[in-house]
């Protein structure tokens, strides 16, 4: 009776010892869960006592990471990034900056579109894992693989300083004249006239909407693996150029007076903040994510099998050279059309014209590979 009397009061003794020694660590910390069960109640111990191993992590976990998973992702795709214990993960995107210090976008052109105005809104950095049918936003970045990815996400945990700023495109559809049709029906909501949206890689008018639009509707196994090519080299044939004129503003200024750029029959307009587009074209060869401007290619009026035969000189840049395709570089650009035509962005229906395209400087902080 004497020694279990003993034997009790040693053991409320070593748990009153580790409660006060959990709740001086609860005071520098954030719990993950918060203990509000007695230490005092023997038959519930074990329950709290996993309960305060919860917190003791929290107090030890040096970094917060949230992940999202895109179409095709789950989090078997995030495991190779689990390896490093001190980071505290979480699955969605946070509901604000203070929730995580970095964001992991497991996904392709679509995803990571879809996410920009949230991503800016937090201003945390972000890595991109290429894991979609299109990766051409991560490429740009040098994370051509999920093996780049990972290494740029292991020198981040080292506390490189391998994290850059880079500019955004933006849309914004402007007031579509009364009485204009739209050429097709989108299963999206289309912006409103005034309303923005952020893109990462190239928005397109033309040859490059169509393409996208069939494109979009293969499945996603075969538009990962060549179908933008498969779908664009039919679509040449059947696609007739559209009168389109292209204006900039001086110096990108609110208040600065419209230039004609080009006023023609347009096959495709494509307005870059990357160079590269549709799996590896390099559409604008000479675009930088970080220099405040737009590389816009401008290809007017091509017969289909001339088209047809310049269509390899993409990949290289040398498109540039042939006298249809005109080239220049701008802070804000406005497109407008005869009838309202539908404008995409990173291969998405955003809106149709009259549209204004921008560029915003230093709009998202990037984990990108260390030199």
């Amino acid at each position: 009776m004497q020694g279990s009397f003993v034997r009790s009061a040693a053991l409320r003794a070593a748990l009153h010892f580790l409660r006060m020694t959990i709740g001086v660590a609860c005071s520098f910390s954030r719990p993950l869960i918060t203990c509000t069960t007695s230490f005092w109640e023997p038959d519930v111990a074990r329950a709290s006592c996993t309960r305060a191993t919860r917190v003791w992590y929290s107090h030890f976990a040096t970094m917060r990471a949230a992940a999202i998973l895109g179409l095709g992702c789950s989090p078997k795709n995030l495991r190779p990034f689990q390896s490093d214990k001190s980071v505290e993960w979480r699955l969605g995107m946070p509901a604000s900056g203070d929730q995580a210090e970095v964001i992991l976008v497991f996904g392709g052109d679509g995803t990571v579109h879809r996410h920009l105005g949230q991503l800016v809104r937090l201003g945390l950095p972000v890595l991109i894992v290429p894991a979609g049918s299109g990766n051409d936003f991560a490429r740009a970045l040098g994370l051509r693989r999920v093996r780049d990815s990972l290494a740029a996400w292991q020198k981040f945990c080292s506390a490189s300083a391998n994290v850059h700023t880079i500019d955004l495109g933006v849309m914004t559809p402007l007031e579509t004249p009364l009485g204009a049709l739209p050429m097709t029906v989108e299963p999206v909501h289309p912006l409103e006239a005034g309303a923005s949206r952020y893109f990462c890689c190239v928005a397109g008018v033309g040859l490059d909407v169509e393409v996208a639009r069939r494109s979009n509707r293969l499945p996603r196994w075969l538009r990962g693996n060549g179908g933008y090519v498969l779908t664009l080299l039919p679509t040449i044939f059947r696609f007739a150029p559209l009168p389109m004129k292209i204006l900039t503003q001086d110096n990108g200024a609110q208040n600065a007076s419209w230039t004609t750029r080009s006023d023609q029959p347009t096959m495709l307009a494509a307005f870059a903040n990357t160079p590269v587009y549709g799996g590896g074209m390099k559409i604008a060869p000479q675009a930088q994510m970080d220099d405040g401007l737009l590389d816009v290619c401008v290809v007017g009026g091509v017969d289909p099998f001339k088209m047809f035969c310049m269509f390899p000189t993409v990949y290289t840049g040398d498109h540039l050279k042939i006298r249809e395709v005109s080239y220049f570089r701008a802070g804000r650009v406005r497109v407008e059309t005869e009838h309202p035509i539908d404008v995409y962005a990173d291969g998405e229906y955003v809106c149709r014209t009259p549209v204004e395209v921008t560029v915003q400087p230093a709009a998202l902080k990037v984990v990108v590979p260390a030199k």
